[in-house]
């Protein structure tokens, strides 16, 4: 579940990655991510010389071998073999969360023996106590918000009795889908053959680490050790009724009236959760409004949607200096004190406090002395390539380090998506990541998601850089899928640039927002422009086209680029810069070599 998103206004090019493995046989594409069934890219290969027909049983015959295939396609990735590189492994990764499970499935793809050190269990804060159980309770609130919601339900002709709710069923949905996942990625890392080794892992020097009282060596080694909870100072943490978001998601205890000091991502699906299932919620937010980290036109059209109507209220620009946790039948004592002036506020009294202040970096206990590396903030420094950095500014030689522990996007994709870039360049081909093309979500009822840059960052980039900035919207109650579903409530905001077309942010409000940010993604990824992604076809009536609607209406002044101008082949080349008398020389000799 994401805590904070820090975005630079600098965008790196991404370098693609090859569709095919062997050109000289297009007709068979290689698969890019098949990743949890352990499928490898070399099994694909068609270099190998032998016929079609031989080709088609041979396929058919690993297809109709299906039970073999985690086998086979480990051991064709070498994994089980020694390293040829004269270390233990080719790679070692300290920490199995989303980044170091997305990096240890990539790097098997790659022919690299992989291991992952792993102090806890598979999944990290993702899967055990963050973005996966988190889903599982908002999709609980998000159909009782619609039992609950009368007016709605009768729009449709139905009629539904008083909804309820059983709290520990709902909390065993949460625990038994964290279960689930982690059970899968554990599986998918031993269906391929990656060793997880069981331990805190320690970097003793270069290539070197140790985990329990083992010491291994490592061509590379990747740090993806995630994060934890940030709780400020004065505030007791119990557990019970002061508790952090590892907490909440147990769902222990639905309190009547519930504090949440923060109001970013973590602290608005909760907001979600525990409004749906009958608690008050009060916002306890440092910055002069809450959802400081959304772009503002859609942070206060989401405040009118999620906060306004429920049964929220907030206090803006303080700091909760002190949250006591309740004893002795007394309730949650929290002291407000003013943001700037550090002046006593006021005192609440609550039945629960819920920490969503963000997360912090989980770095102690790495080893990064041994390597003189210091941490900024707890963050581990690295370069735009996620090389770790030392105390001296230079690159520290085969260490990285990914995800939440080096600050850049704290998202687990985003985690995930640094781990494969760094494989990338491990395996000999250089790859830098574009964060500005990541999307980030916050599944509340409707969800709220974004790419690039909010429209003050763009500003503030174009008044630097020297180019304008226009804005495109569109509104859900303009859309049909949308009117089916009584679900008109949103918009999409178009930020871009009107000179040549390029995408700089796209901020949606509104049903299914998370799944519908993508293709902007791809778009900012990919170095689409506007005048050529608004001939794309949405198929209709879908949701997808508030998209379609929203870069139909901006407007570009450059024209479109489908039609690339042709170039001229080899051969036509050739002809032409050949002279006439030598041309016809060499197509005589090869006709005469051909008889």
């Amino acid at each position: 579940m994401p805590s904070a998103i820090s975005l630079s206004v600098s965008s790196p090019s991404t370098i693609a990655r090859s569709v095919l493995t062997n050109t000289n046989d297009a007709c068979f594409p290689t698969p890019r991510s098949l990743r949890f069934c352990g499928l490898r890219r070399d099994a694909f290969d068609m270099s190998v010389s032998f016929d079609a027909a031989s080709s088609r049983i041979a396929r058919l015959d690993l297809h109709s071998k299906h039970s073999n295939f985690t086998k086979v396609f480990a051991a064709l990735g070498g994994n089980g073999a020694p390293s040829s590189s004269g270390f233990d492994y080719d790679l070692v990764i300290i920490g199995a969360g989303v980044g170091g499970h997305g990096a240890a499935l990539h790097a098997v793809e790659k022919g690299l023996k992989t291991a992952i050190v792993e102090g806890d269990v598979v999944g990290g804060t993702c899967v055990n106590r963050g973005c996966v159980p988190s889903k599982a309770l908002l999709a609980v609130s998000g159909r009782m918000r619609e039992l609950q919601n009368e007016h709605h339900m009768k729009s449709f002709g139905l009629q539904v009795a008083a909804a309820g709710y059983d709290r520990q069923a709902v909390a065993d949905h949460a625990s038994n889908l964290a279960s689930k996942i982690r059970s899968n990625l554990t599986n998918s890392l031993k269906a391929i053959g990656v060793d997880i080794l069981t331990g805190v892992g320690t970097i003793l020097g270069p290539q070197k680490l140790k985990f329990g009282d083992k010491t291994i060596t490592a061509k590379d080694i990747i740090i993806a050790t995630g994060s934890v909870p940030l709780v400020p100072k004065g505030i007791e943490v119990d557990g019970k009724t002061v508790i952090t978001s590892d907490h909440a998601l147990k769902l222990e205890s639905v309190p009547q009236w519930i504090a949440i000091v923060g109001s970013g991502y973590i602290g608005l699906e909760f907001s979600d959760v525990y409004t749906a299932l009958g608690s008050e919620v009060t916002f306890i937010e440092a910055l002069d409004q809450i959802m400081p980290g959304f772009d503002p036109e859609i942070g206060k059209l989401a405040q009118r949607v999620l906060v306004n109507p429920r049964k929220i209220d907030s206090y803006t620009g303080v700091f909760a200096s002190k949250i006591t946790p309740a004893k002795d039948g007394k309730p949650v004592q929290i002291e407000l004190i003013d943001a700037k002036t550090k002046e006593p506020k006021e005192t609440l009294e609550v039945d629960a406090a819920l920490i969503a202040t963000g997360r912090a970096p989980f770095t102690q206990g790495l080893g990064l002395e041994n390597i003189n590396v210091q941490t900024q903030r707890g963050f581990v420094p690295v370069d735009e390539r996620m090389r770790v950095i030392d105390a001296n500014g230079k690159l520290v030689p085969h260490l990285y380090c990914i995800g939440d522990a080096n600050g850049k996007m704290m998202l687990a994709h985003a985690a995930s998506a640094q781990g494969i870039s760094v494989i990338e360049q491990v395996s000999g081909k250089d790859h830098v990541l574009n964060h500005l093309s990541i999307p980030a979500a916050c599944f509340t009822h409707p969800e709220i998601s974004m790419v690039g840059l909010t429209e003050p960052q763009a500003r503030e980039k174009a008044e630097k850089e020297g180019f304008e900035v226009s804005i495109a919207k569109t509104s859900f109650k303009a859309n049909t899928k949308a009117l089916a579903e009584n679900e008109g409530e949103g918009m999409a905001k178009l930020i871009y640039r009107p000179d040549n077309g390029e995408i700089l942010g796209v901020h949606i409000f509104g049903l299914h927002a998370a799944d519908l940010i993508h293709e902007a993604s791809n778009a900012i990824a990919l170095g689409t422009r506007i005048q050529d992604i608004k001939y794309a076809v949405h198929a209709h009536p879908t949701l997808s086209e508030v998209l379609d609607e929203l870069f139909k209406s901006a407007k570009v002044k450059r024209k479109p680029s489908l039609t690339p101008e042709p170039k001229p082949s080899l051969i036509l080349q050739w002809l032409k810069s050949t002279p006439l008398k030598q041309l016809l020389s060499q197509l005589q000799f090869k006709f005469l070599e051909v008889l």
